[in-house]
């Protein structure tokens, strides 16, 4: 993989081998971001945990208190008045018939889809075009619900989903590297701090293996172990 100068100019600014508070590499992450598009902040966790076996599976939601940055697309499959309902709380697409044939002829230009339960089995005979996607509603994820309103606000505000990799890493974007610095502190104490909810009992040992920071473009920043672990 060919490395950018500019990437290696960055490099050359911070210390890759060096442990950070979250804020310190924020910080440096923030003084470096220097491309002609806005990065987003990447947090990237190392988990003690062996995602094969469904006990130790890591999977949940987390509304960040300063949003993603992102404009989020949100389509909600549904009958009836509930349609009206979820574009009135500012989805992007609603109703049912029409999308299900969009999605079987390969549609799904969508960040995420939220069902009503008696949509879902429907939906569930295309799970070749949305699992892949990751795109599949998952009532764990609270894209599955009745109360299609609450869902498309929260999601609107700033609420992601993430799950354990089968490397036992978990990975999502908090925020966008021209929030304030406090923002980006804040939405990712808010990640942390519902990832180690989330252990699994059947987990041994260090369940926090390790904790990078970085932008889009930008180098990886180790944050303290002992930091990421008790973040509160």
């Amino acid at each position: 993989m060919r490395i950018s100068k500019r990437y290696n100019e960055v490099k050359k600014k911070v210390d890759t081998k060096k442990e950070y508070s979250i804020e310190e590499a924020v910080k440096a992450l923030k003084i470096n971001s220097n491309v002609k598009f806005v990065e987003s902040l990447d947090c990237a966790v190392r988990l003690g945990v062996d995602p094969r076996h469904a006990d130790q599976m890591v999977r949940g939601t987390v509304s960040l208190p300063h949003g993603t940055g992102k404009e989020v697309k949100v389509l909600v499959v549904t009958r009836g008045a509930k349609a009206k309902d979820a574009l009135d709380a500012g989805a992007d697409y609603a109703g049912f018939e029409e999308y299900l044939e969009k999605i079987k002829e390969g549609w799904t230009d969508v960040d995420v889809l939220i069902a009503t339960p008696d949509a879902m089995g429907e939906l569930g005979k295309l799970g070749r075009i949305l699992g892949p996607r990751g795109l599949m509603p998952n009532p764990k994820s609270g894209t599955v619900t009745q109360d299609v309103v609450t869902a498309v606000k929260e999601v609107k505000a700033g609420k992601i989903e993430f799950r354990v990799d089968k490397t036992g890493i978990v990975h999502a974007s908090v925020g966008k590297m021209n929030f304030e610095e406090k923002q980006l502190v804040e939405n990712t104490e808010a990640f942390l701090q519902t990832i180690l909810k989330l252990r699994p009992s059947a987990a041994k040992g260090q369940y926090i293996r390790s904790c990078y920071l970085s932008s889009t473009m930008g180098p990886g920043l180790e944050v303290s172990r002992e930091e990421a672990s008790t973040v509160k």
